[in-house]
């Protein structure tokens, strides 16, 4: 079978880590889609696609996860199409993998099996306080895998982020 898990990953942090550990041992594959792959450079979305797939395939790579694939979903804005829009890119899941109410209820109106995952210790693991944390400049480096710390260090993200807070 295989899982559609789909995030932002802005940044991917342990959290998405540990969820795709589990799956990578439950589904014969994972498919990792990123959504609003089209957007970097802005507060909500600081880091680009590129750097995104970059923090996915060295974390997992170091993690030995190999049953995945990661596939770009840009974001249409509309939700009533959006689950349309996600199977135009990607044909051949079984289920899709999330913890959202809204993708929950769009792809099960759509009459796709839909599980939950264990939050892991969401008031740290959310991309959206690590990236105040980073503005702030708050201790965040443990709450990312060590590949994605390095990618951020090596694109000057904190920086990035810091500019980007004061627009």
């Amino acid at each position: 079978m295989k899982a559609l898990f789909i995030g932002r990953f802005q940044p991917l942090h342990k959290g998405h880590l540990k969820i795709i550990q589990n799956i990578s041992k439950e589904y014969d594959e994972i498919i990792i889609g990123i959504g609003s792959s089209q957007y970097g450079h802005a507060l909500e979305n600081p880091f680009t696609v590129d750097e995104r797939k970059t923090m996915i395939t060295k974390t997992l790579e170091k993690n030995d996860v190999k049953n995945y694939r990661i596939v770009l979903i840009p974001d249409i804005h509309n939700p009533p199409k959006w689950v349309d829009h996600v199977i135009s890119i990607i044909l051949d899941f079984d289920i899709v993998i999330t913890n959202s109410p809204l993708t929950k209820r769009l792809f099960s109106e759509k009459g796709y099996q839909v599980k939950k995952t264990p939050l892991y210790d969401r008031n740290k693991y959310s991309g959206e306080k690590i990236r105040k944390k980073i503005i702030n400049n708050e201790p965040w480096e443990k709450l990312v895998p060590n590949q994605v710390y390095k990618i951020i260090n090596d694109i000057n993200g904190e920086e990035r982020l810091r500019k980007l807070s004061k627009n």
